[in-house]
């Protein structure tokens, strides 16, 4: 099982990057949250000239960002830079878009979103719709080396419903998940493995990544302790940032609320229904989304909810838990640094080599 890390993407990301190398991790995975985050692009630039062999991928791009070519030629540049260890993480938005008010897309737009940037860097003409008419585009001089369209760049998916596992499926590509507990886990890896096998793919062929929040405890160390509320805290407070987007802006929640934390979530909502300004109230409600929990949501950031959503334990707890992962067929597990706790890399290295 290969052990990545995600961070919430800053300029100088590198650094915990070349860490992680430095440490054995197999990926990187950058945030594509542009009201929150740096720019992945330009945090992946800085991470590919000063890696050699992590792998470097979107975590998960979001394709109302930016057009397809700009994002395939942006794939191909760090390509050259970083051949053939670059990854392309795509899914229809969640935290990027729901900082402007917004749903996920369409996946039939992503489909098409996907078609064209692979097909680009697969050094194909290939028609692009683009202000109400089409138009052919390709690369025009990839033979002057300023770009890499040679080594390949690997698609993953990010895939929650039976449509996007299914479209995971049909495209043949990697499957990425943010895996909260091991039961939920357990059983969206056998749906994913229903729909690749149904598209006629040898199970073995899924390479399937679980992305996960949390902090390795230390003895005696409480779910909610301070450094636990900083590093597993972020993945928690989620669950009220849903509840109240559902709330507020009538955004579908797609995580069950647990009975244990209903409390707690239906008081934060209750508070979200006064955030300023009255028209644009998810401003509040996701500021330091998945990064940082806010001094006015921890009163209602619970251990249970640490507990119920993270991995959060004992280091023998958690290699317990992920080594419940690989044997569903989990091929990559990967964990969330949090800005200003990127000292945790070290306790999750101690997971690593302990699996």
């Amino acid at each position: 099982m290969d052990f990545g890390i995600t961070v919430a993407t800053a300029a100088d990301s590198w650094k915990v990057v070349k860490r992680a190398e430095d440490l054995g991790f197999s990926h990187a995975w950058f945030y594509d949250t542009q009201m929150l985050c740096a720019d992945c692009f330009v945090a992946m630039g800085a991470a590919a000239v000063q890696t050699s062999h992590i792998r470097l991928g979107t975590g998960v791009l979001i394709p109302s960002n930016r057009i397809a070519p700009v994002t395939a030629n942006a794939f191909a540049s760090l390509n050259q830079l970083a051949p053939g260890r670059i990854d392309f993480g795509v899914g229809t938005g969640f935290t990027g878009r729901r900082t402007m008010g917004l749903g996920a897309m369409k996946l039939a737009d992503m489909e098409e979103y996907i078609r064209v940037v692979m097909n680009l860097l697969n050094d194909n003409v290939v028609d692009f719709e683009v202000e109400g008419g089409r138009r052919k585009i390709t690369f025009l001089n990839p033979e002057l080396e300023l770009i890499n369209l040679a080594d390949p760049v690997r698609l993953h998916v990010s895939a929650y419903g039976p449509k996007a596992r299914a479209l995971t499926a049909k495209l043949a590509a990697g499957w990425l998940n943010f895996v909260g507990d091991v039961a939920g886990g357990v059983a969206a890896m056998q749906a994913m493995r229903d729909s690749w096998e149904n598209a006629g793919h040898a199970a073995p062929a899924l390479s399937a990544v679980a992305f996960a929040t949390g902090c390795v405890l230390r003895p005696d160390e409480a779910l909610d302790s301070d450094r636990a509320m900083a590093q597993a805290g972020p993945r928690a407070a989620v669950l009220l940032h849903r509840a109240a987007d559902e709330a507020l802006s009538d955004l579908p929640n797609t995580s069950p609320i647990p009975a244990s934390v209903a409390e707690p979530v239906a008081a934060y909502v209750a508070m979200a229904k006064h955030f300023q300004p009255a028209d644009a109230r998810y401003l509040e409600n996701h500021r330091g989304h998945l990064m940082a929990v806010k001094e006015t949501e921890r009163p209602f950031v619970t251990a249970e909810m640490i507990r119920q959503t993270t991995f959060t334990g004992d280091q023998p707890d958690l290699v317990q838990r992920i080594g419940a992962l690989r044997d569903a067929g989990y091929t990559q597990f990967t964990i969330q640094l949090v800005p200003g706790q990127e000292a945790a890399i070290e306790d999750w290295a101690k997971v690593k080599d302990a699996l």
